[in-house]
């Protein structure tokens, strides 16, 4: 899951090499947190929110595959 977040984000920002994703697992629930470089944020949240939406979306699909949990975090 880490490894398809990355591939989204790196082909959308600017700065591939600013890409960081950090992969927390725990029993049922895995957090998923990423860092971009600072003008990147908008182009990762997109327009009122929907490309970090449609992120979401994908991460969930492949977790509930492995039925798991995954939670994006986009941090600053």
């Amino acid at each position: 899951m880490k490894e398809l977040i990355e591939a989204i984000v790196k082909n959308i920002v600017d700065s591939p090499d600013e890409v960081n994703v950090t992969e927390i697992t725990g029993e049922k629930t895995t957090v998923i947190e990423l860092r971009v470089a600072q003008p990147d944020l908008g182009k990762v949240i997109g327009k009122q929110g929907r490309t970090a939406r449609a992120m979401r979306t994908l991460l969930t699909a492949a977790a509930t595959k492995n039925n798991q949990r995954a939670v994006l975090e986009i941090l600053e």
